[in-house]
């Protein structure tokens, strides 16, 4: 089992010497952490890769709409939800200096990444997993997440 503490020690030594990445193997485990490096770009590949079979909730009350706000859920007919796969903080770009991965009105595929979410430093890039347009953002910039929480609304290819 990974010791919680030295891994946080590992995170602290990245973060201080300013590493990108960290490989270290024995016969028992294998540790591998990556993080962005300068500038917000995202190393190759996210420290964590979460697959999460999308959750079924059940029904809320909807709260008052304010002018502007997201259509409501009888709009979503039709169309695919992106969901959170992890509790942490959503990041709509790399950086506050980029574009955002994905806006109203763009083309997805599944390998597309359409934001970040970060958990305890760990940033991790969430992919569409679907490919059609984006008609819905549901979440903000800097917004913390749920597991299972809708981001997007897709309207599927086809």
């Amino acid at each position: 089992m990974i010791d919680v503490d030295k891994l946080k020690s590992l995170i602290e030594l990245m973060v201080e010497h300013g590493l990108s990445e960290v490989d270290l193997r024995d016969d028992q485990q294998t540790v591998v952490l990556k993080r962005p490096i300068a500038g917000g770009v995202m190393a190759d590949q996210p420290i964590v890769q979460v697959a999460a079979p999308p959750v079924a909730t059940a029904a809320a009350p909807a709260p008052a709409a304010e002018p502007g706000a997201a259509a409501p859920a009888d709009d979503d007919a039709g169309l695919e939800a992106i969901v959170s796969p992890m509790v942490g903080t959503f990041y709509s770009a790399p950086d506050p200096e980029s574009a955002p991965f994905a806006s109203v009105g763009s083309r997805v595929g599944p390998d597309s990444v359409v934001c970040i979410v970060e958990a305890m430093k760990v940033f991790s890039e969430i992919k569409a997993e679907v490919a059609g347009v984006v008609e819905r953002v549901l979440v903000k910039n800097g917004d913390p997440v749920e597991f299972g929480q809708k981001l997007f609304m897709v309207r599927p290819a086809g």
